[in-house]
């Protein structure tokens, strides 16, 4: 295996939207050197100060060309920029030889580049925020626990249900409120999700035509797929043995929220771009996030598991996270920047291996991370019968 690159201590934090919060003041205590990096440097340090991070890190005027020229091998980089812009730079990184962290999704183009990075003893670290994220931690530790007590190898049936949502915490008329751009989440709905209903993989082409009610500790939500959930059943170590009958990720909204929408989802049928684009705009302007405004998010995960053998053996386990905002940060910016800061802190320790990494590449790893952030008041309840 490649020697990994031993971290400098020097973090450079990219980008200072919505989901900045106290992950960043909690890189800030972990080294002395953290770099804010935003649009411009005055930016930065506005962010700074509504952060109350004043002096505690660097301000900086952002371009791919001013941080690649300060990069130094062993530094990492933390990029809270859209998906496409991570590809771009973790290539700076591999050149410099830096680590690299984002809360997104792995992306082909990010993949792509990940043994590169492997060879010059650097992490990508990835998949570590909510959701992707909290919600890898949730699904390694319960099916570690019912593992534990089905076994293995025993044939066995199961439902996993993983949803997740940002939502009002006072409910609107909209019964929704945007926690990050009204176009990515317009768009979100116009991509399949592929899942595991009633033992087979189904595709929705338009997810919100697959809403269903879901209760939440005795809370009526409504619930839909997104994504491909398929891929998961691998990553989350889930038994050859055991079949799914149902394996669904998906996302989270007030009771209410489909009927609230269908005037949105007129729209998202005629599936043209630019129209998509206007009336992301114009939803942006109707719905404005005021600074009173304060949001709640939800991150519900279970696991039911029967086996078929004799003796009959049942599992049943839930993961549950409900936190809502307050005046210093969102709800949603608490369980992302933590989250991601956690997985900066485990690579400035030297914890993770050169390659790719997710939030939760193992059970045991699973159990730490949540562990240490329930410790940092980052509060949430498993339940488990069985």
């Amino acid at each position: 295996m490649t020697d990994l690159v031993p971290a400098t201590g020097t973090v450079h934090w990219v980008g200072a939207g919505l989901s900045t919060g106290s992950g960043l003041a909690a890189l800030c205590a972990r080294t002395g050197d953290v770099r804010l990096w935003h649009r411009t440097a005055e930016r930065a340090a506005e962010a700074l100060d509504r952060l109350g991070l004043t002096g505690r890190a660097a301000p900086r005027a952002y371009t791919l060309d001013a941080l690649t020229a300060e990069l130094a091998p062993g530094d990492v980089v933390v990029s809270m920029l859209p998906a496409p812009e991570h590809a771009p730079l973790l290539a700076a990184c591999v050149a410099r030889r830096a680590h690299f962290a984002c809360s997104s999704y792995v992306s082909d183009a990010v993949l792509e580049q990940v043994p590169a990075a492997e060879e010059a003893g650097l992490v990508v670290l990835t998949e570590a925020g909510l959701d992707p994220g909290i919600d890898h931690l949730f699904a390694h530790s319960l099916v570690a626990r019912a593992r534990a007590v089905i076994g293995g190898d025993t044939a066995a049936s199961y439902r996993l249900t993983s949803y997740c949502g940002g939502i009002p915490a006072v409910p609107n008329d909209f019964r929704y409120r945007f926690s990050w751009a009204p176009l990515g989440v317009l768009n979100a709905l116009r991509s399949p999700a592929r899942y595991v209903e009633d033992g087979t993989e189904t595709v929705a082409e338009r997810p919100w035509e697959a809403t269903r009610g879901h209760l939440v500790d005795g809370e009526p939500f409504e619930v839909y797929p997104n994504r491909d959930s398929v891929p998961f059943i691998e990553q989350y170590g889930l038994p050859a043995a055991w079949k799914p009958l149902a394996f669904v990720r998906g996302t989270l909204r007030l009771d209410g929220w489909l009927k609230a929408w269908e005037p949105v989802f007129r729209e998202l049928r005629e599936g043209e771009d630019a129209h998509v684009a206007a009336l992301a705009r114009e939803l942006a302007d109707t719905y404005p996030t005021t600074d009173a405004d304060r949001d709640r998010v939800v991150l519900a995960v279970s696991l039911d598991v029967a086996s078929e053998t004799g003796n009959g053996a049942s599992w049943s386990g839930s993961c549950l996270l409900d936190l809502v905002g307050d005046e210093a940060e969102s709800a949603m910016a608490r369980c992302v920047s933590r989250t991601l800061a956690l997985g900066v802190r485990h690579v400035l320790d030297g914890d993770l291996p050169p390659g790719l990494n997710r939030a939760a590449g193992t059970a045991a790893r699973s159990e730490e991370w949540l562990g240490e952030l329930a410790r940092e008041g980052l509060e949430f309840t498993v339940r488990v019968d069985g």
